[in-house]
C-alpha cells in the first residue's frame, strides 16, 4: 500500500515529484488560512496521512492570530503523524521562540536534507 504524504502550500515541487516517483500519494493541506487543501486541524484517524511536510512559515502566525502553532499541530500529535518542518539548520535554535515547544512528532530538517529524510522514512 502506498504511503500518503500531506503537504502545505509552497512545498518544494522537487520533493513532491520525488514522492510521486517513490510511489507515494500526496495530499494538500491547509493551515486554515491559505485555503490550499484540507485543514490540518480537521485530520481524523481515517483521513490522516503517514507523514506531513511543510515550511516553518506555514505554522508561524502573528501573535494576534487566534490559533497557535501547537493548536494547528494538535491532530498530528493526537494521531502520531510525523511532521517534517523545513527550516535552515542555522535557525533551528530559534524555532521555539517562533513556534513554542514542539511536540514529539515534529522534526526540524534543513531543506537540503529533506529529500534524504523522505527517502529513508518512506521507502
Amino acid at each position: 500500500m502506498s504511503k500518503l504524504v500531506g503537504y502545505m502550500e509552497g512545498t518544494n515541487p522537487q520533493w513532491l515529484t520525488t514522492l510521486q516517483m517513490l510511489g507515494c500519494d500526496t495530499l494538500p493541506l491547509s493551515n486554515g488560512q491559505d485555503g490550499h487543501g484540507m485543514n490540518i486541524q480537521l485530520l481524523t484517524q481515517a483521513s490522516k496521512p503517514d507523514m506531513i511536510i511543510c515550511w516553518l512559515h506555514k505554522l508561524a502566525w502573528p501573535k494576534y492570530y487566534e490559533v497557535t502553532p501547537k493548536e494547528l499541530l494538535h491532530s498530528t500529535e493526537q494521531y502520531e503523524i510525523p511532521v517534517v518542518i523545513a527550516c535552515p539548520s542555522e535557525f533551528h535554535g530559534q524555532v521555539p521562540q517562533v513556534l513554542g515547544e514542539l511536540p514529539q512528532n515534529v522534526r526540524l530538517t534543513d531543506p537540503d536534507d529533506v529529500l534524504a529524510l523522505l527517502r529513508s522514512e518512506l521507502t
